[in-house]
């Protein structure tokens, strides 16, 4: 039987995946007496923003949570909001990422989607498909263990009659992209909050006070530099790490 633990990654200064949480836009626009919608739109525009500090830093795969399968049963006039702002993106901000490169992907359960974004996912993959530059995911309507009970349903759909760990990781979303090396969740709160729960079994997590529409590029390197100070053993011993790995 495969194990996840068996597969060392080599070692990087720079991690190859990040995945976030951008949490605390509706904090930040309450604290300035504003709407929560408009911390929402300030947030689009910082991702737009760390997609770039990311790209430049040398990482290959931005991963951010921006709507889970527990955010419907948020006001009907945020959803709205969100969706309206999802639209957008799709539509217009992917114009911009096109000619920088990136190449945009959209994992999560679809269905309860309007057709319009449906569509409009599918538009934006397709023009950004052949990019070579930094690959961004947005997970929307998406959940850790929604991805697992999907990768099995499609295991059983084959005939599977027995799982192991290689059988669920090839079915699960992005199973072509290296697993997280770093989680960052802005915002105060430290809980993975059913993002990527198989995938992050790994990742170095990184906690910040700082708000979504707050967090900057310096930020961002806040967050590279406690990565470089971790050790990523996987299960070895200090002593057996790559010498530009072990602690002083």
């Amino acid at each position: 039987m495969s194990h996840i633990a068996a597969n060392i990654p080599e070692y990087t200064q720079v991690p190859r995946h990040v995945a976030v949480i951008m949490d605390g836009n509706g904090r930040w626009a309450k604290k300035r007496l504003m709407p929560r919608m408009v911390g929402h739109k300030r947030g689009l525009d910082v991702l737009e923003d760390m997609v770039r500090v990311c790209s430049e830093a040398g990482v290959s795969y931005l991963t951010v949570f921006a709507f889970s399968t527990e955010n419907w049963r948020r006001p009907a006039e945020e959803v709205s909001f969100l969706m309206g702002l999802f639209l957008v993106a799709l539509q217009k901000k992917v114009i911009e990422m096109n000619k920088n490169g990136v190449r945009l992907r959209v994992i999560g359960d679809r269905s309860r989607f309007s057709p319009e974004i449906q569509q409009s996912i599918v538009d934006a993959e397709q023009l950004t498909a052949h990019n070579t530059g930094i690959t961004l995911t947005i997970a929307a309507d998406y959940g850790g263990r929604w991805d697992i009970v999907q990768a099995a349903n499609a295991l059983i759909a084959e005939g599977k009659t027995e799982i192991n760990e290689a059988d669920i990781s090839q079915k699960l979303m992005l199973a072509d992209a290296p697993e997280p090396d770093l989680f960052i969740r802005t915002g105060g709160e430290t809980r993975i909050s059913n993002f990527m729960l198989w995938q992050m079994a790994y990742a170095e997590f990184y906690f910040t006070d700082v708000l979504w529409p707050d967090f900057d590029a310096a930020e961002m390197h806040k967050a590279f530099a406690s990565f470089q100070q971790r050790e990523r053993r996987f299960g070895r011993t200090s002593e057996q790490l790559p010498a530009e790995q072990q602690r002083a």
